[in-house]
Order: C-alpha cells, then sequence, then structure tokens
C-alpha cells in the first residue's frame, strides 16, 4: 500500500551480514507494510503471524545464501571425482535458478527451496531438543483388565512421534498458505482447524526443552 499520491512503499531494510534478525534469515519472507514498515511470515513457523525483518532471530535461522554456497561446493567435488565410465544425466537445474511457486514472490533459489522442504519435513534438520529431565525416561501403558500385559514406551521414542506430527503440520500450512486455488476465506476457515489441532496438541508442551519449539494454539478462545 502505498503512503501518497504516486509514491510506492518503502524498501525493505537491508542489514549487515552480522547483524542477528529475521531479515537476514531466508525463511523470513516479506508480505506487506503497515505502522511498522515492512512486515512478514516465517516460512516454517507461520503460526508467529506478521512481524518486523528487524525482529531477533530464532534457533531456526538459515542465513540467506548459504544453500546456494553449498550446492555449489558439492558440485565441485562431484566433477573432481568424476568416473571414466559412461554416465547417463538427467537434465541439471542450475541450484542458483529463482524459483516460481504459481506467480508467488518467494525470491528463492532452487537449492534454497529444496534446502527448506527438507527442514520443513525434518531430513537433516536439527530435531528439537527434550527437556532433560525425561531423558532415559520411559510411558508405562497399563491396561484396564489384569490378564492384559502393559507395555513401555521409550519417551525418546514418543517425542520423536510428536515432532514428526508437529512438522506435517507446519508442511500442511505452507501448503495450505500457497495454494493457488483456494480463496482467502477458505484458507483462514483451514488454517481455524489447524491451530485447533495445535491447542489440541499443548499438553504435550512438557516433553520440549525450549519454549519456542511448542505447540502454540488460538489465544482468543474461552
Amino acid at each position: 500500500m502505498s503512503d501518497g499520491a504516486g509514491s510506492g512503499p518503502p524498501s525493505p531494510p537491508v542489514f549487515g551480514p552480522e547483524e542477528k534478525v529475521c531479515g537476514n534469515c531466508k525463511l523470513w519472507a516479506a508480505h506487506s507494510v503497515d505502522h511498522r514498515g515492512w512486515v512478514g511470515v516465517c516460512r516454517l513457523q507461520p503460526e508467529r503471524g506478521l512481524f518486523p525483518p528487524s525482529a531477533p532471530l530464532c534457533n531456526k535461522f538459515l542465513p540467506r545464501g548459504m544453500a546456494a554456497k553449498a550446492a555449489e561446493e558439492t558440485a565441485r567435488r562431484e566433477r573432481s571425482a568424476r568416473s571414466v565410465a559412461p554416465v547417463v544425466r538427467r537434465r541439471e537445474r542450475d541450484p542458483n535458478e529463482v524459483v516460481d511457486l504459481e506467480g508467488l514472490e518467494l525470491n528463492m533459489t532452487r537449492a534454497e527451496l529444496m534446502e527448506l522442504i527438507r527442514e520443513a519435513v525434518g531430513e537433516g534438520g536439527e530435531a528439537p531438543p527434550l527437556a532433560n529431565k525425561w531423558e532415559g525416561g520411559s510411558i508405562k501403558l497399563v491396561p484396564g483388565k489384569s490378564d492384559v500385559q502393559g507395555r513401555d514406551i521409550p519417551i525418546d521414542t514418543f517425542f520423536h512421534k510428536i515432532v514428526m506430527v508437529r512438522d506435517k503440520l507446519r508442511v500442511m500450512e505452507q501448503k495450505l498458505n500457497a495454494h493457488p486455488k483456494l480463496s482467502d476465506a477458505e484458507k483462514v476457515e483451514m488454517q481455524s482447524y489447524i491451530t485447533r489441532i495445535y491447542g489440541s496438541l499443548t499438553s504435550f508442551n512438557i516433553l520440549f526443552r525450549d519454549k519456542e519449539d511448542h505447540f502454540v494454539g488460538s489465544k482468543s478462545e474461552d
């Protein structure tokens, strides 16, 4: 939205590479301008809503350009170890190519997009830590019938399942928000169901060591 007749929105702020702010993270995407200036969303944590790029970064921080540099180094190593045998190759794609996702202006390279997907589904990303007091513990399932044997489940195994559910919900949110054929009203309605799921899972927040990894449900209910 423009500030006046004939004038466009202000340019997004530029931060030094050493500044620890969301504006230096490739997961932060500009959305619009309000009274705070430019605001955007976190692609991995959309439940945070809109916030300025000057916000302090979290433990999900991924520096801009990191994935592209890693892809270049991998390609360099592959060329140096090339086999003399005939090799059938697929058409190579430039990892620095900017990806157009159904017209969404994400300004991401192909390598950055692939790393974002791997991070979202929990492949190669750092798993959130289990609270120290639960390490080495177990969950005991006691049946109501005396002739049925109970079962002990290691807490870290159970915790891994909870984290996987959380990560899949985040992927679902990303797909929902980027869907080109859903109206804004439909997205809001479907997002409300996901928020209720988060709310139902807040009971498991006690397992997480860090508060920023918690499930966050609706704050307006009750």
